[in-house]
C-alpha cells in the first residue's frame, strides 16, 4: 500500500461510502454532509420563528416527517369525504344519502329532503374546510436547515 494514500486513515473520506456509518443527530437521522465536520450540533434552534414569509416552526426531521405524513393524510381523507357528502346532497339517489337517511330514521329523526340536502352540503363544505386548515397548519413546520429563504432573493 502506498504511504501517501491518506484516504484509508481519514474517517471523513469514508463517510460517503455505502455500509459505513455516518454521524447522526439527536433523532437518529444522518447529518447532512455540510454539518458532519462542523463543531456545532444544532445550526439552527428549534421552535417558532417569525420571518417575512409568515410564522414557521422548526422541528427535528423525524417530527417533520410525521407531521407531513399525517397532515397530508387527514387532508386527503377529509377532502374526499367532503366531496362525497356534497355529491350525496346534490344527487337524490346516492347510496350515501340513502344510508344516512336510513340511520336517521332508525334513530327516530325524520328530516325533509330539503333539510337533509342542506345538512349534507354544510357537512361536506365543513369537511373540506377542515382538511384545508389541517394541511395549511402542517405546511408551517419545517426541519432544521430546510427551506430558509436567502435574504435579498425573490423567494418567500
Amino acid at each position: 500500500m502506498d504511504s501517501n494514500d491518506s484516504s484509508a486513515s481519514d474517517p471523513r473520506a469514508l463517510d460517503d461510502e455505502p455500509g459505513v456509518s455516518q454521524k447522526a443527530d439527536a433523532t437518529g437521522d444522518p447529518l447532512p454532509k455540510s454539518e458532519r465536520d462542523s463543531s456545532t450540533r444544532d445550526p439552527e434552534p428549534t421552535g417558532p420563528n417569525v420571518g417575512p414569509g409568515g410564522r414557521e416552526i422548526v422541528v427535528p426531521l423525524r417530527l417533520y416527517k410525521t407531521i407531513t405524513v399525517f397532515s397530508t393524510l387527514i387532508a386527503v381523507v377529509t377532502f374526499v369525504f367532503g366531496f362525497m357528502l356534497i355529491d350525496a346532497a346534490t344527487l337524490q339517489v346516492s347510496l350515501l344519502r340513502t344510508a344516512i337517511a336510513t340511520l336517521l330514521s332508525v334513530g327516530g329523526f325524520s328530516l325533509s329532503a330539503d333539510l337533509l340536502t342542506a345538512g349534507l352540503a354544510l357537512a361536506g363544505v365543513s369537511s373540506i374546510v377542515f382538511g384545508s386548515a389541517v394541511y395549511i397548519l402542517g405546511t408551517r413546520f419545517r426541519a432544521q436547515g430546510m427551506g430558509k429563504p436567502q435574504e435579498g432573493s425573490d423567494e418567500g
